[in-house]
């Protein structure tokens, strides 16, 4: 089997268990994001070694990663995993949001070993998915990011980093991007003369956003400045090659405490461009082929977080406040 390409300039390990490695696999075989892939390796290996009884080790990336075998994985039982999403809660403190996205992992691979006849039951099935913690997304305000905009932050490493960090944020704002679609962008996708880009989002699901202008000036600038390379990435590093997810998230912070703005995250500044959009008349479902959101569900959460659009709606609809109805009134 060959390594998956790690589309974000991380690298992308190959598992050294067997069971592990034939279920990575089959996820490429059916086209997952690389992404998914060494996500859904490393928690399974995690979970390996919590079978193993070795519940201090942390997942190691790399070459810090021992090469190690997990027999006890096969076996697993659901009682086994009840007791590793409880490790999970009470010991290591996760967010529910982790827990969940580790026992998917659990689920896929242990259909796969039932699709594969290697188990007649589905443990994972049996183990409910803790109840998804219903939090407020944060949003900026306009001024906020506007000062996130005009702020420069200092960088050793050359005259691009400056125009390269000005459009993150523009296009991060101005599109509602992901952090991984942005770092994931290449020269190639981006029409600046239809003002739009192909992203590739969840599930390796491939779309067309719009682009400001704003996005487009602040790009083409940094374009000017850009240095060669045969990377083909439209962001590069300080070291000329494309940028990884934690640099898109250190930028971003960096700018958030220029401008005094401690709670701006990458994730943030989509929020922000989706509520903001909502609040600008735009409606859910455009909304929800611009953030790629398969299920619309994922979406109303912004209509319901905004109550500047319920305002407006109100008011649209609500006949009492109309010349109409104040007509009525005086001539009753």
């Amino acid at each position: 089997m060959s390594t998956p390409r790690a589309t974000s300039g991380e690298h992308f390990f190959l598992p050294e268990d067997p069971l592990i490695s034939d279920f990575v696999s089959d996820l490429l075989r059916k086209n997952r994001s690389s992404r998914t892939m060494e996500a859904y390796a490393r928690d399974l290996e995690h979970f390996g070694r919590f079978l193993a009884g070795d519940t201090k080790a942390r997942a190691e990336t790399g070459a810090e990663r021992p090469a190690r075998i997990y027999p006890k994985l096969r076996d697993a039982s659901a009682s086994d995993i009840r007791k590793y999403v409880l490790f999970l809660m009470m010991e290591r403190r996760y967010k529910v949001v982790a827990v969940r996205r580790n026992l998917s992992a659990l689920r896929t691979f242990y259909t796969f070993l039932r699709r594969e006849g290697l188990r007649t039951d589905q443990p994972a099935l049996d183990v409910e998915l803790p109840k998804a913690e219903q939090r407020k997304p944060k949003v900026l305000r306009m001024p906020e990011v506007a000062s996130m905009i005009k702020a420069r932050v200092e960088r050793p490493g050359g005259t691009s980093l400056a125009p390269r960090d000005r459009a993150i944020i523009e296009l991060l704002y101005g599109s509602g991007i992901r952090r991984a679609e942005l770092a994931d962008l290449n020269l190639d996708d981006v029409d600046f003369g239809q003002r739009v880009a192909q992203v590739t989002g969840k599930g390796n699901k491939r779309r067309m956003v719009p682009l400001t202008e704003a996005s487009v000036m602040a790009m083409q600038s940094y374009l000017h400045v850009r240095p060669a390379s045969t990377d083909r990435a439209f962001f590069l590093s300080n070291r000329n090659a494309r940028l990884g997810l934690r640099q898109v998230w250190k930028i971003v912070k960096d700018y958030a405490a220029q401008s005094g703005v401690d709670r701006a995250t990458t994730h943030a500044m989509r929020h922000s461009f989706a509520t903001h959009f909502i609040e600008g008349g735009g409606d859910v479902s455009s909304l929800q082929r611009l953030l790629g959101h398969a299920n619309i569900a994922t979406t109303q959460i912004y209509i319901d977080q905004s109550i500047a659009h319920l305002k407006k709606a109100f008011d649209a609809a609500h006949p009492r406040d109309k010349d109409e109805f104040e007509d009525a009134i005086k001539d009753s």
